[in-house]
């Protein structure tokens, strides 16, 4: 009786486990991107001193709930910004472009700016993030950075400000950030290069954002 010998199964080319590899590397990587965290760059001064240019962070894309990559629309809803949170978003004046700014107003919030004096519901409000080095005082009829509002943030939006008070294009110039529009959280630091000087800021890198 013959013995029935099976033959083994050959074995994967390196090159297609190569291949393997790296597509599923790629896949991984997708998935991390579009739902849990992404990496962003500061390329302006508009939030100075609490992310300078240069600055390199991380954005949590988990923590205001999964979007649909493109259409935008909330599947897996977890929360919504908070007043003080730093948030990217894109930029409504231009939707290639992420912007990076201090949640100021939620919906249903009144927001004032009376001489640089930020009032949020009729309340003067302690703003501990805001940095104004600017002794100008313009008037509303001028532009809105000094003095505006009120006005109500409506449903589903945000009124956003960069910490830099005196030198940042936010909310007070194009209006409401729509909450499907915002990526995520800034959390940390992971790089920092002070392009000016060719130096790498050590004592950024693991900064927490706040």
């Amino acid at each position: 009786m013959k013995e029935n010998k099976s033959k083994p199964a050959p074995a994967k080319s390196k090159i297609r486990e190569f291949i393997e590899a790296i597509l599923t590397a790629l896949l991984i990587a997708a998935f991390i991107i579009s739902f849990i965290v992404q990496a962003f760059k500061i390329p302006s001064g508009s939030m100075i001193p609490t992310l300078l240019v240069g600055d390199h962070l991380f954005v949590n894309k988990f923590i205001y709930g999964v979007k649909l990559p493109y259409f935008r629309a909330t599947i897996i809803p977890v929360t919504d910004p908070k007043r003080e949170d730093v948030v990217v978003f894109i930029y409504p004046e231009d939707r290639s472009k992420d912007f990076i700014k201090r949640v100021i107003g939620v919906a249903g919030d009144t927001i004032e700016m009376k001489n640089k004096k930020l009032f949020i519901n009729n309340q003067p409000y302690a703003d501990p993030y805001g940095v104004y080095d600017d002794h100008t005082m313009l008037p509303s009829d001028v532009q809105p950075r000094d003095n505006f509002g009120p006005v109500v943030v409506p449903e589903k939006s945000l009124f956003v400000m960069g910490d830099n008070r005196d030198h940042s294009l936010d909310s007070r110039f194009w209006g409401f950030v729509d909450l499907k529009d915002v990526q995520g959280k800034a959390f940390i630091l992971y790089w920092s290069w002070n392009a000016e000087d060719k130096t790498v800021r050590w004592s950024r890198i693991a900064k927490r954002i706040r």
